[in-house]
């Protein structure tokens, strides 16, 4: 199977729901650990933060990684899943591009996502996305890892 048709296996079944939240992650290219550079990685989280990006939906939760990107992702009204992950990683991207040219490409193609099906899921997912640093051994609190942010703080 051709990497394309992967990807549109991946998409088969996948609906957005106004609403709905969804625990999101996509991954550099190559899983390169460009967001170990903290110019890189601080520039990814101002374009990826940006209000403007953020009108329709909200972003509970998030945490940047060396190579790959979790956040909890609440759609709005008239927001489609696939097209709010598009807009945050061109729009991040574009500003690394920019001011970063030697980085090349950033994101690999495709995400995954998973529903968040109770309120009571909420917050245990927050934990889980933030804690990611601690798994990783990047820093030994929370607090001490400078790429992320929640709603519930």
């Amino acid at each position: 199977m051709d990497a394309m048709a992967g990807y549109r296996e991946l998409r088969k079944g996948r609906a957005s729901m106004a609403g709905q939240v969804y625990l999101v992650t996509f991954a550099t290219a190559a899983r390169s650990p460009i967001f170990s550079r903290f110019e890189i990685a601080s520039e990814a989280c101002r374009a990826m933060t940006q209000p403007r990006l953020w009108y329709g939906s909200r972003l509970l939760a998030w945490v940047l990684m060396p190579d790959h990107w979790h956040g909890l992702v609440e759609l709005g009204p008239l927001d489609d899943l696939s097209i709010v992950v598009q807009k945050l990683k061109s729009n991040s991207a574009r500003s690394i591009r920019t001011a970063h040219p030697e980085v090349g490409s950033v994101w690999a193609k495709g995400f995954h996502d998973r529903a968040i099906r109770s309120q009571n899921a909420l917050r245990p997912a927050a934990r889980y996305i933030v804690a990611n640093p601690l798994r990783a051994d990047l820093a030994e609190r929370v607090g001490d890892y400078p790429y992320w942010n929640s709603v519930w703080l």
